[in-house]
């Protein structure tokens, strides 16, 4: 790897010389170009699904994505807060306050459900389409990395 390709890339810290600490850099990031992308795909998946299967597609697949979205932040936020309790205190947290986060989301995607289902049945497909928005993340990261390995030798 070069000099100029180290400056060009903004994913890469500048002590990134070994393969191996580049192949780390861009691991590291990986979280935040998922949520990016999840942003990005929740925008423009409804727009093509309005003008593809019309406005009640593209609203329930809205609210799919919207829920996805806010269901991954949630999760994230758990997981780094038990985390840190586990981390900084040694002892692991309550099980209720977890299981009642845990159910809150299912609750939450259950409302969902039920209110799109109520303005229109066809918006329910889209609304089962968004849930799946994480996984479209990924796969745009696992695009991401693979180009990455591929363009760098890594």
């Amino acid at each position: 790897m070069t000099t100029s390709d180290r400056e060009s890339d903004p994913d890469l810290p500048e002590n990134a010389s070994s393969p191996h600490g580049t192949a780390e850099s861009v691991y590291e990031g990986a979280l935040p170009r998922i949520q990016r992308s999840m942003l990005v795909l929740a925008v423009l998946l409804p727009v093509a699904a309005w003008w593809r299967f019309g406005w009640h597609w593209a609203l329930g697949l809205a609210c799919g994505c919207a829920v996805a979205y806010f269901n991954f932040r949630w999760l994230k936020l758990g997981v780094e807060g038990l985390a840190d309790r586990i981390v900084s205190t040694g002892q692991p947290r309550s099980g209720k306050g977890i299981v009642g986060r845990f159910l809150i989301r299912y609750v939450l995607m259950g409302l969902a459900a039920y209110g799109i289902l109520t303005v229109s049945p066809a918006s329910l497909y889209g609304l089962l389409a968004g849930l799946f928005l994480p996984v479209a993340a990924i796969a745009c990261e696992a695009a991401y990395e693979a180009y990455v390995a591929l363009a760098r030798g890594l």
